[in-house]
């Protein structure tokens, strides 16, 4: 019985420890990460602001190529959404939204739906190093609630993995042409 209430006192220290720490963590959060890719910035931007070639270069997009995907509007402008519902817990349900194009930025609304609610926004950003480099960098700002803002720590790093990978695999695709 000792044993028994030892180990619950310990659970409830550190859960109690936790919930303080996540009181001073930041609910707000961005994550960027950076490739630079030999093609000029206009063939790149072209690239990138066209939704529906992310399935060649997002992870998230291939982890499951049976998932419903639905379309509103002309991809690459403004109001454009893309949606996708899957059963495989790692892509779920949501949608993006083309809500600004700029020369070299494009941002979106991302809502998701399943596996949790959320909603966050991205950017993807094309600049020209020179005539033939063009430095892309993607954004990812979200917002996490107490006490959940505790788990940002941790899916800031899956989430800039991922984002990596799949710039590295736009530059393949792109230095490949």
């Amino acid at each position: 019985m000792k044993i028994i209430k030892i180990t619950l006192l310990i659970i409830v220290a550190i859960s109690a420890l936790l919930l303080i720490i996540a009181l001073f963590l930041p609910k707000d959060y961005n994550v960027s990460r950076s490739i630079v890719i030999h093609r000029g910035q206009a063939e790149v931007f072209n690239y990138v602001k066209i939704i529906d070639n992310q399935k060649y270069y997002s992870i998230w997009v291939m982890e499951d190529p049976k998932s419903l995907m639905s379309f509103k509007g002309v991809d690459g402008t403004i109001g454009y959404i893309s949606a996708w519902d899957s059963q495989n817990k790692n892509v779920g349900k949501g949608e993006q939204e083309i809500m600004k194009i700029s020369a070299e930025r494009i941002d979106v609304d991302l809502r998701f739906v399943r596996p949790f609610k959320s909603e966050s926004k991205a950017a993807t950003i094309c600049k020209a190093i020179d005539a033939n480099n063009t430095q892309v960098t993607n954004e990812f700002y979200g917002h996490s609630s107490y006490p959940m803002n505790l788990m940002t720590v941790f899916m800031k790093g899956m989430l800039g993995d991922a984002m990596q990978k799949n710039l590295t695999n736009l530059k393949g695709i792109l230095e490949k042409k």
